[in-house]
């Protein structure tokens, strides 16, 4: 069993890792040839397919990304992505979680820097879209609540919920490549530092750019802060007279669009 344990651990080195030396490829391809020593060897076989299914992995993972790279830009990156991030999850759905920072430090493999943030938001989407079920709340559920229960309430939002900061304005040219006209010239990305909010109420996966003050109350009530500290954000950029109506109108709004999975006190 050892010895087998070895041979297992220097086949998949010599398949994962980067080009063997001669004399490791020769001790390699040893292990792949027929007990007569017949045939060619076939380690390059093996290393071959091993890159290659990771790279659809990177395609089918971000569906966008590759139409608007083109194919042999987009294989260019995959294949230094794949040299770089060998397969470390079990499961290949999970493979090129780090595709958008390694575009945004290989600037060379990329023709536009907007496009790390493609690549972000792609990843983002297909995480809300395998995040668990969970049920929004109603409207109705908050009705009776008292005036002064209303400070110390948390509100927890979906499990696929999510807030994407964003260096570029990216979603123009996302609705242009689904809108499919192959006729129009998608829009170029503009710089502009924003969030992005990414949710799934159900079946379908949503996403939407957020204000400034949104986004802020939004990072807060991700990380628990109570419905008083949502007001004090507000106040501290609206003025004290509006903030808890300010608050209470997004509040309605995100249960509207089924962001808010459950509050309690």
């Amino acid at each position: 069993m050892t010895r087998l344990a070895d041979q297992q651990r220097r086949l998949q080195r010599a398949i994962v890792g980067a080009a063997p030396a001669a004399a490791q490829a020769d001790e390699a391809d040893a292990l792949l040839r027929t007990r007569d020593g017949g045939g060619p060897p076939l380690l390059g076989i093996y290393r071959h397919a091993y890159r290659a299914r990771l790279a659809e992995a990177l395609r089918d993972n971000h569906e966008l990304l590759p139409r608007v790279m083109g194919d042999e830009a987009f294989d260019a990156l995959a294949a230094a992505y794949v040299e770089a991030h060998p397969s470390r999850h079990p499961s290949i759905r999970w493979y090129g979680a780090g595709l958008a920072d390694f575009m945004a430090a290989r600037t060379d493999l990329s023709p536009h820097p907007a496009l790390a943030d493609l690549a972000r938001l792609e990843w983002a989407l297909r995480a809300a879209f395998d995040a668990p079920d969970a049920q929004p709340i109603e409207a109705a559920a908050l009705a009776g609540r008292p005036a002064d229960a209303w400070a110390s309430l948390r509100f927890a939002p979906l499990p696929s919920a999510a807030l994407l900061p964003l260096g570029w304005r990216i979603g123009p040219l996302v609705q242009a490549l689904r809108a499919d006209d192959s006729e129009a010239e998608p829009p170029e990305p503009e710089p502009a530092a924003h969030h992005l909010l990414i949710w799934r109420p159900r079946l379908d996966t949503r996403w939407r750019s957020l204000e400034p003050l949104e986004a802020a109350l939004l990072e807060a009530l991700f990380a628990g802060e109570r419905f008083e500290s949502l007001c004090l954000i507000a106040a501290a950029r609206q003025g004290d007279e509006h903030a808890a109506a300010v608050v209470v109108g997004l509040l309605q709004g995100w249960i509207a669009e089924g962001l808010i999975a459950s509050f309690d006190a």
